[in-house]
């Protein structure tokens, strides 16, 4: 093994949709943006719709076209972006459903690909995507008239169960979309478990379906062993790595790692992130470079061949929490020098 193996486990990946799934009475799609999380949009796609997912979620219109691909014309891939310029062809050639964002978007869509399937994305106070209260009274009557396939919103706070913002945002999309019949979508994963009020018409999960938190039922679905290239003995005093933030303080092995920030073990794991040789956690140490990093391995019996990053020991958030960021970041930000191995039993 000369670079990281990461292996993918679908079949765990199919479990926490259906788990999840399981938990409404309402359709459940599933968000595949930023290319499945970092695992491959492609197969993650044709994996869930094996299962069931019929709709299906991603940030970019260049990013529906692998998704189509791998689940047929007959699925509904949205675009969270909504019809952005230069995006028509796409949207057209992939029958892609822009949910539109603004009222120049509502007019650049209309105008370009009548009849074409479009969604409504709100801000319900989040700030961030979606039209205002007072845009969206003004171009409801119209967009409403077209019939668009849904209208949905963002909770921001969704993984915090008790935070304000929750109850707040639901009492504005349940006013915003009142007296509509378009089916309202509301809830990702975190939104999900708040409960059934959160669920409307459609559910639209993201981590949890990686195996990420808030869902903790989740199973995991990726694991990523690093290869040791050499270990090296120290003695009391000498130094490890740029800038010489780590000291030895006592005898010690140190093995050097291949894999680095240009693979996606952030800076920030830097003296700070735990890998595993079987049950023996082994501490990073040393700051993180581009193609490298190093563990110290001295309490170990035998120098190891691999060291695990992420797997029984670790989770995605595990992992996040020790480098001070979220599983998000660092499910996509896995690097694409690894070799990968797609498990589908």
């Amino acid at each position: 093994m000369t670079a990281g193996h990461l292996q993918i486990d679908l079949t765990a990946l199919a479990a926490n949709w259906r788990a999840l799934d399981a938990k409404t009475t309402v359709e459940t799609g599933a968000v595949v943006k930023a290319d499945g999380y970092g695992l491959g949009a492609a197969q993650v796609a044709a994996t869930l719709a094996s299962v069931g997912a019929r709709r299906f979620f991603v940030a970019l219109a260049s990013e529906g076209i692998a998704v189509r691909a791998a689940v047929g014309p007959d699925a509904e891939i949205n675009v969270f972006s909504g019809h952005m310029a230069g995006d028509t062809e796409t949207i057209r050639d992939h029958g892609l459903t822009p949910m539109l964002n603004s009222i120049d978007q509502v007019t650049r869509h209309l105008e370009a690909l009548p009849n074409h399937p479009f969604g409504i994305q709100l801000d319900t106070g989040m700030n961030r995507l979606g039209m205002e209260w007072s845009e969206w009274a003004a171009v409801a009557p119209v967009a409403l008239s077209q019939h668009p396939t849904l209208v949905m919103s963002h909770l921001a706070c969704a993984d915090e169960a008790d935070h304000p913002m929750n109850a707040y945002q639901l009492d504005v999309f349940e006013k915003m979309t009142k007296g509509i019949s378009t089916p309202r979508s509301l809830a990702a994963t975190g939104g999900m478990l708040l409960g059934e009020k959160y669920h409307f018409d459609l559910c639209r999960p993201g981590v949890g379906i990686y195996g990420g938190m808030p869902f903790e039922d989740a199973r995991q679905v990726v694991r990523l062993d690093l290869p040791v290239v050499q270990v090296r003995a120290l003695d009391t005093g000498e130094v490890v790595g740029y800038g010489n933030t780590w000291q030895a303080e006592r005898p010690s092995r140190i093995a050097t790692v291949s894999a680095g920030y240009a693979d996606g073990l952030i800076r920030a794991m830097s003296d700070r992130a735990l890998l595993w040789a079987d049950d023996h956690p082994c501490r990073l140490v040393g700051r993180v470079s581009m193609d490298l990093i190093t563990v110290d391995v001295t309490d170990l019996d035998d120098d190891p061949d691999y060291l695990t990053i992420l797997g029984p020991k670790q989770s995605v958030d595990q992992l996040a929490d020790r480098a001070g960021t979220i599983g998000y970041e660092i499910l996509t930000s896995l690097g694409r020098r690894y070799s990968r191995q797609s498990l589908t039993g």
